[in-house]
Order: C-alpha cells, then structure tokens, then sequence
C-alpha cells in the first residue's frame, strides 16, 4: 500500500533515435526536436525533447513500478519549466500528496529533475487509482 508522504524516484534519459520515434508516432515533426542544424538557430542551441516524451515517463512509472500493475492514470496537470535534452540524465520524484481510500485514489506529485544540476524542468500533478494498492 501506498502512503501520504512516501517518494519514489526513477532515473532516465532518453536518445535522439527515441526522440526521433516520438515524432513518429505522435506527428509532431516540429524540427526543433529533430533537426540539430534548425535547433542550432534557435534560443536552445541544439535539439530538445518533446516535453509530452518526458512526461510520458510517468505513465510507464504509474502501469508498471509505483504503484505498479493495476494502475490506471485518471488525470496529470504539466508545466514544462526548462528544456530537456537527449543523452542527459533526469530523475523523475513522485511525492504522494493525499490518499481518497474509499475511490481508491491518489493524488501524486511528479517532478522531473536534472540529475547533474537539479533543476526542475517539468513539475505536476496526477492523480491515479489502484483498487489493490491504494487503500
């Protein structure tokens, strides 16, 4: 079971070629993402991730490690705060704010860090239910 107060942290990256396959799929071609000679000409110098692909993250956090299988993802709210980058290391800290035991529900802050600087780059909110693991 899960409990107000408890954190959960999970470390990632993600390369360009995945960057590349997000664009893909989801269509958004924007080249600031893709193209590092386009990016270069812009404020952030070379090519930053989609802030929807970071995010995403916590989707696969959600379904399959905290609270884990079972999970299903009720609502998220997502400020992107700073760029992110491929080949950088982020931490992804789920902070669990408030327990509606009799909805099975849990409100969880979700935070997306730099590892090496620890600058936030993406803060939120979600709200996720479980009827084995949120009591």
């Amino acid at each position: 079971m899960i409990k107000v107060g408890q954190v959960y942290t999970h470390e990632f990256q993600f390369t360009q070629d995945e960057v590349n396959r997000f664009a893909e799929v989801t269509g958004d071609k924007n080249p600031v993402h893709t193209n590092p000679e386009y990016a270069a000409k812009t404020m952030f110098k070379r090519p930053i991730m989609h802030g929807m692909l970071s995010a995403s993250l916590f989707s696969k956090v959600f379904g399959t490690l905290f609270p884990g299988e079972g999970t299903i993802y009720l609502k998220q709210s997502l400020s992107f705060q700073r760029p992110m980058y491929v080949d950088t290391a982020y931490e992804a800290i789920f902070t669990v704010k408030e327990i509606i035991a009799e909805r099975n529900r849990a409100v969880v802050e979700t935070v997306i860090k730099d590892r090496s600087s620890g600058a936030v780059c993406t803060s939120g909110e979600a709200t996720v239910m479980n009827v084995d693991k949120i009591k």
